[in-house]
């Protein structure tokens, strides 16, 4: 029998509740899980807020884990091994997208809190390919956090080919924006941290910003090749496209939650572009992975026990989690 904490009703209690599943396939892996982190999609989740979520509800995909059981067919990962899962626990690895390296943007991806159990709970299970083995070099008690903030923020390197010599600014030092200003430091980017906190200023520069600008006021002297919005508000999307570079590249990785106001003409005379992307492939999360152990990067993180666990969803509710929550047992 799993253990787990799980929600019965949209925005309810998570209490305790247990649960049995099938036979292991061939092409899956059972994790026993050590650490997860709490990602604000896993309130949106237990809110229904996207109208996806089925109840029991259990929330957690940022899950690191020891491997437990492996399938017939399964040969990269061996029972004792430690693994992260992120937001997807499986893809039909047959469409366009999962053969040209594209994972993420799989139409029958299988999601580790949809239509399943996630990481608020004893043990996961997951297609062995969703799966990733954790580099020794960073830590299991910090590390589950990269596999969805981490790779989010990641992945716009990869994918517009940022060079060491860009010029990028990161919208919100939060949960997503503070480990973008740490990738970008290390990529070799001059990094500017946009914020409408004062306190965070500071935190900014130490975590890789070389400059702050206020997000909302601020004067804005600087031409980007990419800048990143982490943020969920509504803001003067004008004077940021205007910021850009020739070429430059508005990108957006947190959901804004209102339409976006923005004059076409200032596009039109950079040849400047907007964009988005969700999580990443599991190439590319293997790819953030060696580069955070390369040079160190670790989510800054509160822990909480997993019986403390609507504490921990109440402190992110109230927006006091610096800068993301993980869970252990």
């Amino acid at each position: 029998m799993i253990k787990a904490y799980a929600a019965q009703s949209p925005g309810g209690v998570l209490e305790r509740f247990e649960f049995e599943r099938g036979p292991l396939l061939s092409n899956e892996v059972d994790i026993e899980v050590l650490h997860c982190g709490i990602c604000h999609s896993d309130l949106s989740m237990l809110n229904n807020d996207w109208e996806i979520t089925e109840y029991p509800f259990v929330g957690g995909h940022e899950v690191i884990g020891k491997i437990k059981q492996v399938g017939a067919e399964v040969k990269h990962l061996q029972e004792g091994e430690i693994v992260g899962l992120g937001w997807h626990a499986g893809y039909c690895m047959t469409c366009d997208c999962c053969m040209q390296g594209h994972h993420n943007l799989c139409h029958e991806s299988e999601s580790t809190v949809v239509g399943r159990y996630g990481g608020f709970s004893t043990e996961v299970r997951a297609k062995a390919h969703s799966v990733i083995a954790l580099p020794k070099e960073l830590p299991p008690e910090v590390a589950g956090p990269l596999f969805c903030g981490g790779i989010t923020v990641f992945t716009p390197l990869l994918q517009y080919d940022i060079k060491p010599t860009s010029r990028v600014g990161v919208i919100g030092i939060g949960g997503l924006g503070h480990l973008a200003l740490q990738f970008l430091k290390a990529w070799g980017c001059e990094v500017t941290a946009f914020t409408s906190n004062e306190a965070k200023k500071q935190e900014a520069l130490a975590l890789g910003a070389h400059h702050t600008v206020d997000s909302r006021h601020g004067e804005i002297q600087q031409k980007y090749d990419l800048i990143i919005s982490t943020v969920n508000i509504k803001l003067d999307w004008d004077r940021y496209v205007s910021s850009l570079a020739p070429n430059g590249r508005l990108h957006f990785v947190g959901a804004t939650l209102d339409p976006l106001d923005i004059h076409v003409s200032p596009m039109i005379a950079g040849q400047r572009s907007m964009s988005a992307s969700l999580v990443g492939s599991p190439a590319g999360i293997s790819t953030m992975l060696e580069f955070a152990a390369r040079h160190q990067i670790k989510p800054v993180v509160e822990h909480f026990q997993f019986d403390q666990i609507n504490e921990a969803l109440a402190h992110l509710r109230d927006g006091k989690a610096k800068y993301r929550i993980v869970l252990s047992h």
